[in-house]
C-alpha cells in the first residue's frame, strides 16, 4: 500500500498589472504604480499659498501653468489657463516661449502636451502618480492583441481606430499607426463620421460609454450595432461573426467617476427636486445619458450653466470639484446646480495634484532643477501626431 503524497502548492506569479496594483513595482509609461520623488512641503503648511505665489513670481514668463477643471480649487487659483485636456494642451503649445509647462491634470495630458509642444520646452506634472483609471484600461500589448483577433476575424483591414483623447501615448500611436484618429467628448460624432467614411467599422478606445453614446443617440445607430471587446478574455469575448456583424467595436473601458452614475440617480434627483434639468457628460451609462434632458462635455456643461436662465434647478452628472465651482459661482444668480449623485465622488488620481505637490513643482524649477518630466518617446510622440493631426483636420 503506497500513502499519498502531499500536494506542492506552488503560489501563482503576479501579473506585472497586479504588482502595480500593489504599489510593488513602478512604471512611467503607466498611470498608475509611479512614485514621487522629492520632499514635499507638510500639507497643514499656512505659508503654502505665499511659497507658490513667490515660486511663481520669480520664474515669470517661463513657466505657463495649465489647470484642468476637474483640479481642486487651491490649484486652479495659480493656474493661467483652464480647461479640458486637449484645450489645455493646445494653450501649451500656443506658448512656445514658455520653458516651463507644468500640467496639473493627469498623466495622459501631461503627454500630450510634451506631444504638442517644441523640443525646446519640458513638461512637468506635479505628482507622476496622478494618472487615468480609464486611460489604464487599455494597454499597447492589448490593443496589439485586439488586432491580431481582429486581424484573425478577417475585419481588420475595413476597421478604423478612433481613440478618446483620454488614452496613452501608446494608444495614440496605434492609431495613428493603423490610420484612425483621435476624438475629444466635444468632437467624437465628427471624428465617426470620418472613420466610417473610410472603413466599415470602428474600434473606439478606451471609453466604451462615449462610443456607444456618440453611435446610438447622436448617429442613430442601434444598440445590436455595437459590442464590447474585453481585453481580459480569450478573442476579447466575442466571435468571429460577432465582430463581423459589428459596426461599433467598443473597448471594455469606463471612467471611473462618470460610469459611478446610474438611472436610479435620475430618478431621485427628480423627484428630490421637481423641475430639475439632469445634465450629464457623455462618459456616462448609456441609460443616464438616455434619461438626461442635457448631455455634452465639459465645455459643453459650463456653457449652458452660464447660459441657463437665473432661478433654474440643475442636477450635473461629472466630477465633483467641478460641480462645486459652478455651484458657488451662479449661486449669486439664483441658479441652483447640485451634484447628480448623492455620493460624494472626485476624482481621485486628478485629487493628488494639490498645493503641496506643486509648490514643489515650482519651487524645484525655480532652483533650476526640473522634477518630474514627462517625456514621450520619439517614435511614439511621431505616430501620436499623426492621429492629433488627422483629429485637427476633420471637417
Amino acid at each position: 500500500m503506497t500513502t499519498a503524497q502531499p500536494l506542492e502548492f506552488q503560489a501563482p506569479t503576479p501579473s506585472p498589472l497586479a504588482l502595480l496594483l500593489l504599489g510593488r513595482e513602478s512604471d512611467p509609461r503607466s498611470e498608475r504604480g509611479v512614485e514621487c520623488p522629492g520632499d514635499l512641503p507638510a500639507p497643514s503648511d499656512p505659508d503654502l499659498v505665499e511659497r507658490a505665489r513667490a515660486a511663481k513670481a520669480k520664474l515669470g514668463d517661463k513657466v505657463f501653468v495649465l489647470g484642468h477643471h476637474y483640479q481642486r480649487d487651491e490649484v486652479i487659483a495659480f493656474a493661467d489657463v483652464t480647461g479640458d485636456s486637449f484645450k489645455l494642451a493646445r494653450d501649451a503649445a500656443a506658448r512656445p516661449d514658455a520653458e516651463y509647462i507644468v500640467f496639473c491634470g493627469v498623466h495622459f495630458m501631461a503627454e500630450s502636451a510634451d506631444i504638442l509642444t517644441s523640443d525646446a520646452q519640458q513638461v512637468v506634472l506635479p505628482d507622476l502618480a496622478a494618472g487615468c483609471s480609464m486611460a489604464d484600461m487599455a494597454t499597447a500589448e492589448q490593443v496589439a492583441e485586439c488586432w491580431d483577433v481582429l486581424t484573425e476575424a478577417g475585419v481588420a483591414d475595413v476597421t478604423v481606430p478612433v481613440s478618446y483623447m483620454n488614452s496613452s501615448a501608446d494608444i495614440k500611436a496605434f492609431t495613428g499607426k493603423h490610420g484612425g484618429t483621435i476624438c475629444t467628448s466635444s468632437n467624437a460624432e465628427r471624428a465617426l463620421r470620418w472613420a466610417f467614411e473610410q472603413g466599415e467599422k470602428v474600434l473606439f478606445l478606451p471609453d466604451q460609454h462615449l462610443g456607444r453614446n456618440t453611435a446610438v443617440r447622436d448617429m442613430g445607430m442601434s444598440l445590436d450595432d455595437c459590442v464590447v471587446y474585453n481585453p481580459h478574455k480569450p478573442g476579447g469575448g466575442l466571435t468571429a461573426g460577432q465582430l463581423r456583424d459589428a459596426r461599433m467595436i467598443l473597448w471594455r473601458g469606463h471612467c471611473s467617476v462618470h460610469g459611478r452614475f446610474s438611472l436610479e440617480s435620475v430618478r431621485e434627483v427628480r423627484e428630490r427636486i421637481p423641475g430639475v434639468n439632469v445634465l450629464v457628460h457623455p462618459e456616462c451609462r448609456h441609460e443616464v445619458v438616455a434619461a438626461a434632458d442635457h448631455v455634452g462635455s465639459t465645455e459643453y456643461i459650463i456653457k449652458t450653466l452660464e447660459a441657463a436662465p437665473a432661478g433654474s434647478k440643475w442636477a450635473v452628472g461629472t466630477e465633483l470639484n467641478l460641480v462645486r465651482r459652478l455651484a458657488n459661482r451662479f449661486a449669486a444668480e439664483g441658479k441652483e446646480i447640485v451634484f447628480l449623485d448623492r455620493t460624494v465622488c472626485f476624482c481621485s488620481t486628478m485629487n493628488r495634484i494639490d498645493l503641496p505637490h506643486l509648490v514643489w513643482a515650482l519651487e524645484s524649477l525655480a532652483e533650476g532643477k526640473v522634477v518630474n518630466r514627462i517625456e514621450v518617446d520619439p517614435e511614439v510622440a511621431a505616430f501620436s501626431k499623426v492621429a492629433l493631426e488627422r483629429m485637427l483636420a476633420l471637417p
